[in-house]
């Protein structure tokens, strides 16, 4: 995942704030555990998110853990339960692919740092991969009809969108209730969408500069910066998607954050990355929640 899902943390009060903290934390200690301390270094907003949303289902504790970045600080709450443990598991699933994607999108020297990071959590993949056998499927059916999609340069934009966001809906660990596991697919189902669509509006200078397939260039045959009202457009639609499917379901606790995520921070990342000012957003945001 890419690290667009965040939330906007100034209109939130301090207890949400320490909250969503305590998700953040929680989920980087639980990944170390796992998968070692390299692990935590593929932690973003986004697998945050996809934590707390499963946190919603089953209980949840909090321990005081000492951060391995600011060791000499005060340890802080962080969250634990098995709907963290699964948020760490898929997300290193996802992560290893996102390295095999970067090694399959580009020339021998230009995929060397992909292909070396692929090595590297290589065996952590395995180990997800054996938790959670199910998800670790779905995805690698979900990229590989994805990387067919993109190699013959498919000009559907919603066909290839599909792709990635039925990938994220395959995050629904089974078992779940059934009324609240179809809501909460509907709502990755739009959020993977939204994903792959806003990336590829990032991406879209440089994928073209490159000559790499771009999935906006492609529906628009070059003219995809002309069309930023049908692109702003479709975005809309999954963030109203994924606002309608969040009434559907209960997340007790974290209400007030997935809200804020849903109808704050994604859209004000989408505003960013179409006006061309993502970099900048970033570079103000970097480490908040590492303080």
């Amino acid at each position: 995942m890419f690290g667009y899902v965040r939330p906007v943390l100034n209109r939130l009060c301090e207890e949400d704030r320490e909250r969503y903290q305590s998700a953040y934390c929680g989920l980087c200690h639980v990944m170390g555990q796992r998968y070692g301390p390299v692990s935590r270094f593929t932690l973003n907003y986004d697998f945050t998110f996809l934590a707390l949303l499963m946190c919603a289902e089953g209980a949840v504790s909090h321990q005081a853990a000492r951060c391995m970045a600011h060791p000499l600080r005060t340890p802080k709450p962080s969250l634990r339960g098995a709907a963290v443990e699964l948020a760490a598991d898929e997300s290193m699933i996802l992560t290893w692919h996102k390295f095999n994607d970067d090694v399959q999108d580009r020339s021998m020297i230009a995929g060397l740092p992909g292909r070396a990071m692929r090595g590297v959590f290589q065996r952590a993949y395995q180990t997800a991969a054996q938790a959670r056998p199910g998800f670790a499927q779905a995805v690698a059916d979900g990229m590989e009809r994805l990387r067919q999609l993109e190699q013959a340069r498919s000009p559907q934009l919603d066909r290839v969108a599909d792709a990635f966001a039925g990938i994220l809906r395959s995050a629904v660990e089974p078992g779940m209730d059934g009324g609240r596991s179809r809501a909460l697919g509907e709502l990755l189902y739009h959020l993977g969408r939204w994903i792959y669509l806003i990336d590829a509006w990032d991406d879209l200078d440089e994928d073209c500069k490159a000559g790499r397939y771009n999935p906006l260039d492609a529906r628009f045959q070059g003219r995809a910066k002309e069309e930023r009202a049908y692109v702003e457009t479709t975005l809309n639609h999954s963030l109203h998607r994924m606002g309608a499917a969040a009434q559907l379901i209960c997340f007790d606790q974290w209400t007030h954050v997935v809200e804020n995520v849903l109808y704050y921070g994604l859209p004000a990342v989408q505003k960013a990355v179409l006006d061309g000012t993502w970099n900048e957003l970033q570079r103000k945001h970097k480490g908040e929640n590492d303080r």
